[in-house]
């Protein structure tokens, strides 16, 4: 039986998922966008335990991505949850369908970047998350118009909400979805684990030469 963080009857949630590989400030600049645009009461960061899109050796601990998103999502309204841990599932398809009696209690919304949405169509059973929850999309560096473009955004170009109606998003039926303009910040988790593996690099290197 999994434990969903406390709430209320009919609140407003945003659900934030990703490997967060590591977590950044770009993470907590999207959710600060989202909670403020959609309105919500909450923000519930599900930090998944691997990508099935991404090679699993490029996975940091489960337990250290947990804890540096805790500290990158220090906020009163973010609760950074190991709920696809607890439930066993590795698809965003199958999470949602797990918390299918959870989502019934409030007014959910999925949060995703627009590089994500660009490529919705490459996930399991894509068509079952937006005909499950509907979808918040925030601008992502370079992937705007490709998001506008998917397979995804044409499949349900009938059902986007405008964004000046953003607020109406949470507890819309669904397949309901949001594109959201917001500050642009480049940072991404690719490129810290890739300054973080140069540097490591550099260090062997440096010991290697000084012996």
């Amino acid at each position: 039986m999994i434990v969903p963080p406390p709430f209320g009857e009919g609140q407003r949630i945003g659900l934030f998922g990703g490997s967060f590989n590591p977590a950044h400030g770009g993470h907590r600049a999207v959710a600060l966008y989202a909670l403020k645009r959609l309105d919500l009461d909450w923000i519930w960061w599900l930090v998944s335990p691997q990508n099935p899109l991404k090679e699993a050796d490029g996975y940091r601990d489960y337990d250290e991505r947990l804890k540096v998103a805790r500290q990158v999502a220090r906020h009163p309204r973010f609760i950074v949850t190991d709920l696809e841990q607890q439930l066993g599932t590795r698809t965003t398809a199958a999470t949602l369908a797990a918390l299918a009696p959870v989502l019934r209690r409030g007014r959910f919304v999925w949060i995703m970047g627009a590089d994500s949405f660009a490529h919705l169509h490459h996930w399991n059973d894509w068509t079952d998350i937006p005909e499950t929850i509907p979808l918040a999309i925030l601008a992502r560096p370079g992937f705007s118009m490709r998001a506008l473009e998917s397979p995804a955004a044409l499949r349900y170009e009938g059902r986007r909400i405008s964004s000046e109606r953003a607020r109406e998003l949470p507890g819309a039926t669904p397949p309901a979805w949001c594109f959201i303009p917001m500050p642009l910040r480049a940072e991404s988790s690719t490129a810290i684990r890739e300054r973080a593996q140069k540097g490591g690099l550099r260090r062997r290197r440096s010991v290697m030469t000084a012996s």
